[in-house]
């Protein structure tokens, strides 16, 4: 259970990325000096970037298995694996794995670290069997997108730990050296004392695939899974939850005591791009009283911002994510320093860990997952959600993953209307 005001006083965070410990891996072998075999799970756009940030991180890194649900999207990726990394792609036709149960056909596979890519609603029972397997896992957020997939990874996070298995999570921002550099000074009081955190992730839609012909309703949403609530969590969940992260990591990851949120869908045609919502405003209170805003959206036509600001009692913090870094008032800084590749930092520093024999934990993440879901239900409720009747949410919003087949036959799940729509 997520314990609001000692989530993470045990956890090993510095800087924001996970501590490492020095520790035997589980069923892994020695991975000190021989090859570390990968397999990716989910060969989209970000994971065909996962495997390829993959074999940049460490020479002796070879891919041996892929898993999807469409060959099309596995062919793809293995094919622009060949034509870059030639010999060190392994995968054959037996580990060419496609279907829904192709993620339980590769991790139970002999790879020692699997890469999982999907759309966010299989993460929780993926997560569980990699680690069960005894797998490290590089895992894109957000890693649930209800409150029971949450308390999945969180006992999937605990085995883990035990296991001496390294979990890296999609939070990316954490894995920026700028950032690390700007909340470490705001944690050393740079700014004097917190009074506020606004984060801002305005934008525009994401891509979008017409219907062919030959798809029916599953393949049809799950090839445009970013505008089904199902799979995605909605926009709060799947794309904003970075600005989420950024904010819960300044202030130590600490969970609110309560949610107050709005949202909507004014832009998009309500007959097409699914159930999701365009934008959210959201409130976090916390113990003190103190207060963090958040605002995203996906709009076609307005005013890109990707920001986080901290007000401070002696000054206040600026940062336009991937562009400029400042603090102002008693300790004032600007970032003078070349950005990283943050998504490559990643694989770095957990392939690092791995060959070292030493444990990175992201355990953070559901923390940050949970605040996501948090701002979406209020906003789809109209209701202020308490930490207590958050934590005990039993709704879920798709299917078990053992249900899904081609032709199953899928719920119809409207556009949420706050008043009308019922959290459980």
């Amino acid at each position: 259970m997520i314990n609001r005001r000692n989530f993470i006083k045990n956890s090993s965070l510095v800087l924001g990325a996970a501590a490492m410990s020095s520790g035997a891996m589980a069923n892994t072998g020695d991975l000190n000096n021989r090859k570390i075999r990968v397999g990716l799970i989910g060969c989209g756009g970000r994971g065909t970037g996962a495997v390829f940030q993959a074999l940049d991180a460490d020479p002796g890194v070879v891919v041996t298995a892929l898993a999807d649900v469409f060959a099309d999207n596995l062919g793809d990726t293995l094919s622009a694996l060949k034509e870059k990394y030639g010999n060190r792609i392994e995968v054959t036709e037996k580990s060419s794995y496609v279907g829904f149960d192709a993620y339980e056909k590769l991790i139970k596979s002999d790879v020692d670290v699997v890469l999982l890519c999907t759309p966010p609603s299989f993460r929780p029972a993926h997560i569980t069997l990699a680690v069960k397997e005894g797998k490290h896992v590089f895992c894109e957020k957000p890693v649930a997108v209800d409150i029971p997939g949450v308390h999945e990874v969180e006992a999937a996070v605990k085995l883990a730990k035990e296991k001496k298995l390294c979990i890296v999570s999609g939070f990316c921002f954490r894995y920026s050296f700028p950032n690390r550099d700007f909340v470490e000074r705001i944690k050393s009081g740079s700014v004097g004392e917190i009074k506020a955190i606004s984060t801002f992730r305005h934008g525009g839609e994401l891509s979008y695939k017409d219907r062919k012909p030959e798809w029916n309703d599953v393949e049809y949403q799950l090839r445009n899974w970013v505008y089904q609530q199902r799979y995605s969590g909605d926009l709060i969940v799947e794309q904003t939850v970075h600005s989420i992260d950024y904010m819960s990591w300044i202030l130590g990851d600490i969970v609110p005591t309560k949610v107050t949120a709005t949202g909507g869908r004014q832009s998009r045609p309500w007959n097409k791009f699914g159930n999701v919502y365009d934008h959210f405003a959201v409130e976090y209170v916390y113990d003190n009283g103190f207060r963090g805003f958040h605002f995203g959206r996906q709009q076609n036509g307005t005013t890109s911002r990707n920001s986080v600001e901290v007000m401070g009692m002696e000054g206040y913090a600026d940062v336009s994510i991937n562009s400029s870094y400042d603090i102002f008032g008693k300790d004032p800084w600007k970032n003078t320093k070349r950005l990283n590749n943050m998504y490559q930092t990643q694989h770095d520093e957990l392939f690092k860990a791995i060959r070292e024999g030493k444990v990175l934990n992201d355990d953070f993440m559901t923390n940050s997952t949970l605040l996501a879901i948090w701002g979406r239900l209020s906003a789809y409720s109209g209701k202020t959600i308490s930490h207590e009747e958050i934590i005990n949410s039993t709704e879920k919003v798709g299917p078990a993953i053992e249900d899904y087949s081609w032709d199953m036959k899928l719920d119809e799940q409207p556009i949420a209307r706050p008043g009308h729509y019922k959290f459980t």
